[in-house]
């Protein structure tokens, strides 16, 4: 099969021969430092890169070159970003599934692991439980199993969770990482009203995929990888993209997963409006040692320096999978969301001490909000709990068209202030307190437009006495 961008058949969007030909191509030419120059000077236009260049600076080793790389992805992540961090939660609604994936515990074989799932009144704990830390975005998650997860359930916890208001407690926005499905599901999904939908292609090497899934309905590497274009023709114009590190050769899965965007934009306008970097980590009886992949740190926040520069406009997730160490080198390189204080078991927040037998996966990080968004504060970043773009319909080819202007910064920089503000107020320590507020006073002056830093220091002031979910 030819590589064509355009095709709606996986293997002529993600094509296997193109990847090899690319990794070829960055091995011979990863030397060559006028080329390299010349890719770094394109990538200064902030327009984004192709996967065969991206990959050239993935692979070139000149330590003078990789630091420009990092300097560049840091200041690109400024330009459209900021130095706002956005903050989420993921919640396991169920860890039944008849899928046979090798890398997770949730496997249909693991006998011995406790099959769990949510009701909507457990459901409605563990959202309280989450409010309560101050948390207002989730990523839902659940297995794969059209008999105890249908798509029915999802919705209906969907509303449960948007239906709950505890104290000053909202979750304002539900993004949603379940199994690949139908355009009809999508459009339910869509009109219940969640954000992002997310769903990681874990690898692009389709022998490898198909290895790694040798039961169940994801073993069906081209309905898995043609989703996010089922997503699309559903009316969800905010989709997030990723693999697992770890699984495969990182610089098939890096072209593979840059491929993939380039398809998304050419084919609907509109590339992933996040992409993930998780790796491999320790589970119920999966070893990551057992793969033979696996990549350094360094590696790894190469990678993501790399995948900045490629798809400017893009927001970039890093997940509690990784150690505080780890977040704190790759934050700064290009992430725009990290989770906080999450629990990767179902039904693990709603308890005090931290369950293990239902996790999906180890959890690196294990600190509380609080003292995320104490650390965040400290390092020089904004933490945001905003979610006003998907509300205000801000969403596809209309977000991307804001980033693209700038126009972000009179946006999501004073929805950031303002919703840091409420989480001062409601669920902060008294140390945090006294950090944000003056990280709010400082950051006000950088708000571009007057008239929007005027509205803003009023509204700081009825959020002081009372009122909240104000946004632009």
């Amino acid at each position: 099969m030819d590589y064509n961008v355009k095709s709606m058949k996986a293997e002529e969007f993600i094509n296997h021969e193109e990847i090899l030909e690319t990794i070829k191509y960055a091995n011979n030419h990863k030397d060559d430092l006028k080329l390299v120059d010349e890719i770094l000077a394109k990538a200064k236009l902030r327009k984004g890169l192709t996967h065969k260049e991206a990959s050239v600076l993935l692979a070139c080793s000149d330590s003078e070159k990789v630091k420009e790389i990092y300097d560049l992805a840091e200041q690109i992540k400024k330009d459209f970003y900021g130095n706002r961090i956005v903050l989420f939660a993921p919640l396991y609604l169920s860890n039944y599934c008849i899928n046979g994936c090798l890398y997770c515990p949730y496997h249909l074989k693991n006998k011995h692991i406790p099959r769990k799932k949510l009701t909507q009144e457990e459901v409605k704990k563990e959202v309280i439980a989450l409010q309560d830390m101050g948390h207002k975005r989730l990523a839902i998650e659940a297995g794969e199993d059209p008999e105890n997860n249908p798509i029915e359930y999802i919705l209906d916890c969907i509303k449960t969770i948007y239906s709950i208001k505890h104290k000053n407690g909202a979750i304002r926005r539900v993004n949603v990482n379940i199994a690949a499905t139908t355009v009809e599901n999508y459009k339910k999904l869509k009109d219940a009203g969640i954000g992002t939908y997310i769903l990681f292609q874990e690898t692009y090497h389709k022998e490898n995929y198909e290895r790694l899934h040798p039961t169940g309905p994801k073993h069906n590497y081209a309905y898995h990888t043609e989703a996010m274009d089922r997503a699309m023709e559903g009316g969800i114009d905010d989709v997030g993209i990723g693999v697992l590190f770890g699984l495969d050769n990182y610089q098939y899965e890096f072209a593979g997963l840059l491929m993939h965007a380039e398809h998304l934009e050419a084919v609907h306008g509109v590339g992933p409006h996040t992409i993930s970097v998780p790796r491999v980590k320790r589970a119920d009886d999966i070893d990551p040692n057992e793969f033979d992949n696996s990549l350094s740190d360094e590696m790894f926040c190469k990678i993501a320096a790399c995948i900045r520069i490629a798809v400017p406009y893009t927001g970039m997730i890093i997940s509690t999978r990784e150690t505080k160490e780890v977040r704190e080198k790759i934050i700064r390189l290009g992430v725009s969301q990290i989770s906080g204080a999450s629990r990767t078991s179902v039904g693990g927040y709603a308890e005090k001490e931290r369950p293990h037998d239902t996790e999906q996966f180890d959890v690196s990080d294990n600190r509380t909000l609080d003292e995320v968004v104490n650390w965040l504060m400290r390092a020089g970043y904004i933490p945001s709990f905003c979610t006003a773009c998907y509300r205000e319909g801000r969403t596809g080819d209309r977000f991307m068209a804001l980033c693209k202007s700038g126009q972000i910064q009179n946006c999501c920089h004073p929805n950031a202030l303002m919703t840091l503000k409420e989480f001062l107020l409601d669920y902060a320590s008294l140390d945090t307190k006294e950090i944000g507020n003056k990280l709010i006073e400082k950051e006000i002056n950088n708000i571009p437009k007057e008239n929007v830093r005027r509205i803003v220091k009023e509204r700081l002031v009825k959020i002081e006495e009372g009122d909240r979910d104000f946004r632009f």
